[in-house]
């Protein structure tokens, strides 16, 4: 059967006025095993095999079929046609549209491929808008904003034909040594899972799919090595790995879901059916589509050999829960074939995964009679002044002001030293996805095809009555100390010197931060740390810069330094976002969503410890971070007052208010903005179990808000906490809300005293599931929209 022409009645999987359901099951009736099978794969058409590749052992792929040959029954996904090598928006999109109408030509169906591409830090496409790093959402504490991205970056992919995206990567920081910490959120499971989600809203509001990465504990790798193996516990996978993907399936609605490339203690993700099907289908009811991280079920047979072949290996990926192959087909083709004509793999499986595709089709509006390839609009641009405004205002909500001894802001006079091998180049402000960084580099005599500014140039538009003196000193992972004595004489010779550092994005070692980019400590990379030494050493005050994917251990250079600003990967707009900070025209308000640790030996570790995970007599290592997560200064000063529960005041040593296992609190403080300048203060509410059943982490985030004060101007916030918030995994596996005494502090870090609120849970101690509440509810007063300044 094939789609019927213009003057044919249409199908009825055509027609969208029935059930999708109804529509797929006819459809899937008269397909072949070889057309159900096409379904099941991708293709990525015009990748490298040479081994300078955007995904691991790209090397190793095999070249492809012919392209008659290859979708001449159907083709589930086409891999990342504007992501792979440069090309022109309107070009690429007219190319796609091309091999679209080929594809459903193809086909007895006339069903096209759904289109997939990355978008963690916007579109990785030529001249596409590059958003601020993950870390950098994580540190502005602004959902709402993060959504608002989303929505922009997937309205420019629909635009093109895009269905689907690679993003948001929900995987818990663990090791700051990985390489990939630059693509997570936070080192904070509540601040990964609500910022996250709020991607997945953004992302699907503009019709493209969100794909949650990577499922999972493929940070908590050994080593902080890439796809290393993990050897997590069942209390860290379901208390610390596994809610970010709950909270992001279950409030944000993600449609498709990625295997992580690991293994959990010897059984690899993809081919772990208790995870993919037992977890998340039948326990949480995901209905999406599970899809391949790329070359992930051939890894089954190269890397982690349990599997004997391609099509063993496609029989474990295929059983466990996984739909469809990435990036281009093998495992999935003949191999999968000969198994099902064997007997081995029953053609149910086939069934089961096809028709989740299809019906992922079906809603996209993929197998619609109407459905047509070429773009709507002649309007294909990628990179407008609406994204670069969304762009620019994430940079500078996510710019943390570390340490000030009140060299900050800058004044607009004098001779400023500006130092450092990422003062003047752009792509010390963009993370590993970015186009720039993923692929453009490979194509070095391309142009960038964006307007984007250094940082020192951003400085010399920033305070234009300032004389800048630019020397580099070094490069970001050399070892050549040669130039650093001419930096040294531009620091004696100026009244304040800026020294920016850090990192430079890239894969599989050719960067100092990405994927594949991982270290054995946290030291700055190269001789950078010697720069800095020796400028500071001068007498000048010095402005640390920092321009990084990770945090790095700083130790004794915080004590000699004036100033330590952090910036994570911030973006096509994150120099004029930096140098806003610098010269005050910006008031800080970004938040560490990673500590800072002192010592660049003392890893893994984060926050979220029992007590014995800090510093004791049991041990000679304080691993004490030097900035804690949540920490953040501003040009201002906030004072934080009057704690309230439920309504009443909050005395000093009051008994705890009792609530049920089941009930809820609301807590909350005024916050005054103490000083001459407009702020915003981000207020953050931690729960703290003194006594459980199994150790538990000395404090947890369970809520944040972001709230913004005039002059000696005030607000009240409050957060609504459900006793489900308290809930962890028991001893027996079981997840419990126990009574006992809680404490909750509002708080401006981790490491902040704060405002404490004890309360006493009394009742029965209740089995908690999926269904729990995952959420508290914060409420800003004064603000329009009472949940707009709330996580």
């Amino acid at each position: 059967m094939t789609r019927p022409t213009a003057q044919s009645a249409p199908a009825p999987w055509q027609d969208p006025s029935l059930p999708s359901e109804e529509r797929v099951d006819l459809l899937l009736a008269q397909m072949t095993l070889e057309e159900k099978a096409a379904q099941l794969r991708g293709l990525w058409v015009g990748a490298d095999t040479s081994g300078e590749g955007v995904a691991p052992h790209q090397h190793d792929m095999e070249e492809p079929p012919s392209w008659e040959e290859a979708v001449a029954h159907g083709l589930g996904q086409l891999t990342r046609p504007f992501g792979t090598a440069p090309v022109a928006p309107a070009a690429g999109a007219r190319s796609l549209a091309r091999a679209q109408r080929e594809i459903a030509a193809a086909n007895r169906f006339g069903i096209p491929a759904q289109v997939h591409e990355e978008c963690l830090t916007g579109f990785t496409a030529w001249t596409a808008t590059v958003f601020p790093s993950p870390p950098a959402w994580g540190a502005a504490f602004d959902p709402d904003l993060v959504e608002r991205m989303a929505a922009a970056i997937g309205e420019r992919m629909r635009r093109v034909g895009v269905h689907q995206g690679l993003a948001p990567v929900l995987d818990v920081a663990r090791d700051l040594r990985w390489g990939r910490v630059e693509e997570t959120v936070s080192e904070d499971p509540y601040l990964v899972g609500t910022v996250g989600s709020a991607y997945v809203r953004g992302l699907q509001s503009a019709g493209i799919v969100a794909t949650l990465k990577h499922f999972v504990g493929y940070a908590a790798s050994r080593g902080g090595r890439n796809l290393a193996p993990v050897s997590m516990g069942p209390r860290e996978l379901a208390d610390t790995v596994l809610p970010p993907f709950e909270m992001a399936l279950r409030h944000g609605g993600a449609a498709s879901v990625m295997h992580a490339y690991n293994d959990n203690d010897g059984l690899p993700a993809a081919a772990d059916a208790g995870l993919l099907t037992g977890l998340l289908r039948e326990e949480w009811g995901f209905e999406g589509t599970v899809v391949a991280d790329y070359f992930g079920i051939a890894f089954l047979e190269t890397l982690h050999r349990v599997a004997g072949s391609p099509g063993e290996a496609a029989a474990l990926a295929l059983s466990a829960g996984v739909d469809v192959e990435l990036p281009t087909l093998h495992c999935y083709g003949e191999p999968l074939l000969e198994e099902v004509r064997a007997g081995r793999v029953p053609e149910e499986l086939v069934d089961r995964a096809v028709r989740r595709v299809l019906l992922q089709k079906c809603e996209l509006g993929l197998l619609d009679e109407d459905w047509a390839p070429e773009p709507q609009e002649d309007d294909l641009s990628l990179d407008t002044g609406d994204q670069r405004a969304l762009a620019r205002r994430l940079a500078e909500e996510s710019v943390v002001l570390l340490a000030n001894d009140g060299v900050l802001p800058l004044a607009d006079r004098g001779r400023i030293a500006v130092v450092g091998p990422n003062a003047d180049t752009a792509e010390a402000l963009m993370g590993c996805y970015s186009f720039p960084s993923h692929v453009g580099a490979q194509h070095p005599d391309v142009p960038l095809g964006l307007e984007m500014a250094t940082l020192l140039e951003a400085l010399h538009t920033e305070l234009p009555g300032a004389e800048l003196v630019h020397v580099p000193g070094c490069t970001v992972d050399g070892d050549d100390t040669s130039a650093i004595a001419e930096a040294v004489e531009a620091a004696r010779g100026a009244e304040v010197c800026v020294a920016v550092v850090g990192d430079r994005a890239g894969l599989f070692g050719r960067g100092t931060s990405g994927e594949g980019c991982d270290v054995t400590d946290l030291r700055l990379p190269g001789v950078q740390q010697e720069l800095v030494e020796a400028v500071a050493a001068t007498g000048t005050p010095v402005v640390l810069v920092l321009l990084t994917g990770r945090p790095y251990a700083l130790g004794a250079l915080a004590d000699r330094t004036a100033a330590v600003v952090q910036a994570f990967f911030p973006g096509q707009e994150g120099a004029p976002a930096v140098a806003g900070v610098l010269s005050g025209r910006v008031n800080p308000s970004g938040r560490l969503p990673l500590g800072v640790p002192g010592d660049p030996g003392g890893q893994p570790t984060t926050y979220l410890g029992p007590p014995l995970a800090g510093p004791g007599e049991v041990s000679s290592v304080d691993p004490t971070p030097l900035f804690p997560f949540g920490h953040g200064l501003s040009y201002t000063r906030f004072g934080w007052s009057d704690p309230v529960l439920d309504g009443a005041a909050v005395e000093p040593g009051a008994e705890p208010a009792e609530v049920g296992t089941d009930g809820e609190v609301t807590v909350g403080c005024t916050v005054r903005n103490e000083g001459a300048v407009a702020g915003t203060e981000v207020v953050q509410l931690y729960l703290s179990d003194p006594v459980a059943r199994v150790t538990r982490p000395v404090r947890r985030l369970v809520g944040y808000a972001r709230v913004d004060l005039e002059p000696r101007a005030g607000r009240r916030v409050e957060f609504t906490v459900h006793a489900d918030l308290s809930a962890y995994t028991g001893p027996d596996g079981r997840r419990i809300v126990e009574p006992g005494d809680l404490e909750l502090y509002l708080a401006a870090s981790s490491a902040d005293p704060g405002l404490r609120v004890p309360i006493r849970l009394r009742g029965p101690e209740r089995t908690v599931d999926h269904s729990r509440h995952l959420l508290s509810r914060a409420r800003v007063d004064g603000s329009a929209d009472g949940s707009a300044d709330a996580g």
